[in-house]
């Protein structure tokens, strides 16, 4: 048997079960993520239900009003299930929220799932744009930015990136309404626009979208930089330069590659910073979203309606997180073990 037979055969063994290993880790590793989402949900959802029963004041009388009679305000607690124990109470709300019924609006009685179901898709449009923007913006100017160290370009992103983050979202929201929306009278800079129209929702969602996404690839541009210029150094880069490899393989390959965990957890952060900046922004542009519901159910001191969109958020920062650590172990094998 020739020595290319025994490579050959040798390989099998060498190969397969290290596929398999590789598979099962990070089987193991999504489970386990997984199932930490479970009690971290319901730590942070009871905290919610908590949160919102120990506010001062009665959500009823809140809701009809202080010149309201106490037999209206005892009927209103008891077609809310204010009037039950606490203990019953959680139950209840847990139990509706398995069920995916998220109680009724306390100021026009309305389900506050259907309330949802309207500013969800709006709030996600919002803060997915944004997202977009401010990674694929944000990453290609931070490596450019290392590539030319010290040189002219990097100054002037470097200078730009600062601006952008010192600029808070809300007025950066205003500057872009009087510039395209007073000014030049290229977008219109109030409302969600019709989901029947295309071209006017996406005109809609421009600005806002903009917003966001401005003040992301400021943070994304210096942390990609950041990253790059640490790697830059390394001995795999200058080894892969001595093979004589063009810049650009280097670039993307050698030094952009292990500099992509510190970018993969920016990215999930400002995704959660991103839902929670729609608020401001949606306000600023009176964009539906959950945004501008719940500061609308705050001023009206709608209980309901505050405490499930919190729980939206919650589901949200949660997913967020987890999908961000999968994409850890997808990135670096060595954190699936």
């Amino acid at each position: 048997m020739g020595p290319g037979g025994g490579a050959a055969y040798s390989a099998v063994p060498l190969h397969y079960p290290h596929r398999a290993s590789d598979r099962t880790l990070m089987l193991a590793y999504v489970l386990r993520r997984l199932l930490l989402c479970i009690p971290l949900t319901l730590g942070v959802v009871t905290l919610v239900f908590f949160v919102i029963r120990v506010l001062p004041g009665d959500p009823a009388q809140a809701a009809l009003g202080e010149n309201a009679s106490k037999a209206a305000v005892e009927a209103l607690r008891a077609r809310l299930g204010l009037d039950a124990p606490l203990p019953l109470q959680y139950a209840h709300f847990i139990g509706g929220l398995l069920r995916g019924d998220l109680g009724v609006s306390m100021i026009n009685s309305t389900p506050v799932r259907d309330q949802i179901a309207y500013n969800l898709p709006f709030t996600l449009q919002l803060t997915l744009s944004a997202l977009i923007i401010g990674t694929l913006v944000g990453v290609p100017l931070g490596v450019y930015a290392a590539t030319r160290h010290d040189r002219a370009p990097d100054v002037l992103i470097r200078i730009l990136s600062l601006g952008g983050l010192c600029i808070p979202a809300f007025f950066l929201g205003i500057l872009l309404i009087l510039l395209f929306g007073v000014q030049l009278r290229w977008l219109p800079a109030v409302g969600g626009g019709s989901a029947d129209a295309p071209t006017d929702f996406v005109a809609h969602l421009v600005m806002p979208a903009l917003t966001l996404g401005l003040i992301m690839t400021a943070s994304v541009t210096r942390l990609t930089r950041s990253a790059m210029l640490n790697v830059t150094g390394s001995e795999h880069v200058r080894t892969a330069r001595a093979k004589g490899l063009r810049e650009h393989a280097v670039v993307v390959m050698h030094t952009l590659r292990p500099a992509l965990l510190p970018i993969v957890s920016l990215t999930g952060v400002w995704a959660v910073a991103l839902i929670g900046d729609s608020v401001t922004t949606e306000v600023v542009f009176s964009r539906p979203g959950l945004g501008k519901m719940m500061v609308g159910a705050m001023l009206q001191r709608d209980y309901s309606s505050i405490q499930s969109v919190m729980v939206i958020y919650t589901l949200f920062v949660v997913g967020i997180n987890l999908v961000t650590d999968l994409t850890y172990g997808l990135v670096d094998p060595r954190i699936r073990s």
